[in-house]
């Protein structure tokens, strides 16, 4: 019987077959680093007078805590701060490689990395974030660890690990003009739930996957663990290569060759057989929004928000019940009927290039409606920026009436100066839509880039063709 791409990756970073019950031990080709979840792990190594296994696999940046404007005063939040400068005491003391603040290939830990050219095929990778399955758009095999996880790799590259069961996801046929990446993520997990990848490693698959660029491949992947999924991974291809030849860390040369060669193998055995399959028509997807308090809880754009009296389970019935109260809707109104106060374009999810440059293309000669209170649109990492200004996009965003900010995790999460303040409605090109997740009472739609634009034009939750 043949095997899955993540078996095969999986093999190939086998160091101790477990039994009996006992897991694997997998090594690990890459850690990434950030200033949340690395404070107890250098403190562990630090404890037990050790050094990391292999420094030069390691590689932080700062992200989550970031202001994104004022950058070089100093960060009024204490807490953040701190956080802050312990990575940067922790770096130097162990000798971590570390873009902070302010440097050039600063960012979200899961958009510098790609940029970089340090994620490739076929490694394991892993961050004390769950998130990093975004890397699993070029074939790897890449997942969050928890704060003693991150030590145990920082102290010996591998990690114990049990076996994940395989979920093939087909995204058959042609994608609509009108849908993007994230609608296709949004609609999956509105199809299986936000435990229906749980345990799983989702392989992405089908002709609407393959034409996708790589910074919509990790849109998708990215929100695997939404899903309830360990990861996500998408087969390398032309466009893999075609976006890491040349980038600073990838192979040259004899090198890129025997790199090409090896990644070409790194595909699913036609006779291998997934422990389950889910087939979605591509040919009928459209903009998606979500209209709960978790990324579940998402309908086409076109829908009404539902009436939980016609939904049969009591479990669900409950949870949109809750969800609507929360979120101040009403059952049976028109989800474009939904007025919005902050539009957020940014995230490890919808912070790059190809995202900015969507947004970009439909508010060009428009201005954000006067309701609308604010536009952020935060890049996922400098060179991001750095390349948006190149192209004169900055000055779209500011021509519209947005704000154009430095690189950060930003409005994502409530961990930064970016936040929203209770009962203020925000539409958001990031992944998570829980109960207070950008603030404290604040109510959050998750959309694509497109939409989150046509939306701070009209001042509703809108699509482009409204406009």
């Amino acid at each position: 019987m043949g095997t899955t791409l993540a078996e095969k990756v999986w093999a190939d970073h086998l160091v101790r077959k477990g039994g009996d019950g006992a897991p694997d031990l997998l090594y690990i080709d890459l850690m990434l680093m950030h200033e949340v979840t690395s404070p107890q792990a250098f403190e562990g190594l630090r404890l037990a007078g050790r050094k990391p296994r292999h420094v030069d696999q390691l590689i932080a940046t700062e992200d989550h805590n970031t202001p994104t404007v004022d950058i070089d005063r100093p960060n009024p939040d204490k807490t953040s701060a701190l956080q802050l400068t312990t990575l940067e005491k922790n770096c130097k003391e162990f000798g971590v490689r570390l873009h902070p603040l302010g440097d050039a290939d600063q960012g979200i830990v899961h958009a510098f990395a790609p940029i970089l050219g340090l994620t490739q095929p076929g490694m394991t990778i892993v961050c004390g974030d769950s998130h990093t399955s975004t890397h699993g758009a070029f074939g790897a095999l890449a997942f969050g660890i928890g704060t003693s996880e991150v030590e145990h790799v920082m102290a010996t590259q591998t990690l114990s690990l049990k076996p994940f069961k395989t979920m093939a996801i087909n995204v058959n046929g042609k994608l609509p003009a009108d849908a993007t990446a994230k609608d296709i993520i949004l609609a999956i997990i509105a199809k299986i739930g936000t435990g229906g990848g749980q345990g799983y490693v989702i392989e992405y698959r089908g002709e609407a996957i393959r034409n996708l660029t790589m910074d919509e491949r990790m849109t998708v992947c990215n929100m695997s663990i939404e899903a309830g999924a360990r990861a996500g991974m998408i087969a390398p291809d032309e466009t893999t290569f075609e976006y890491l030849k040349g980038r600073p860390h990838a192979p040259e040369g004899e090198l890129w060759d025997k790199a090409v060669a090896y990644w070409k193998t790194l595909k699913t055995d036609d006779d291998a057989v997934f422990d389950k399959v889910v087939d979605i028509d591509a040919t009928k997807l459209g903009p998606y929004v979500t209209w709960g308090t978790n990324p579940g809880q998402g309908l086409p754009i076109t829908a009404d928000v539902p009436d939980p009296a016609k939904i049969a389970d009591a479990t669900e019935r409950s949870a949109a019940e809750r969800a609507i109260k929360y979120m101040g809707l009403k059952p049976g109104m028109p989800i474009k009927d939904i007025a919005v106060d902050t539009v957020f374009i940014g995230s490890c999810t919808n912070g790059r290039i190809d995202d900015l440059r969507q947004a970009a293309a439909i508010m060009k000669g428009h201005h954000k409606a006067d309701s609308i209170h604010r536009v952020l649109v935060v890049p996922a990492s400098s060179r991001v920026r750095l390349e948006a200004e190149k192209e004169g996009l900055d000055k779209v965003f500011k021509d519209f009436g947005a704000e154009w900010r430095n690189a950060g995790c930003s409005m994502c999460l409530g961990m930064n100066p970016d936040k929203l303040v209770p009962n203020e409605r925000s539409i958001s090109t990031s992944n998570r839509n829980f109960e207070g997740r950008q603030g404290k009472g604040s109510r959050t739609h998750l959309a694509s880039p497109a939409v989150a634009a046509a939306t701070a034009i009209r001042g509703t939750i809108s699509s482009p063709a409204d406009l």
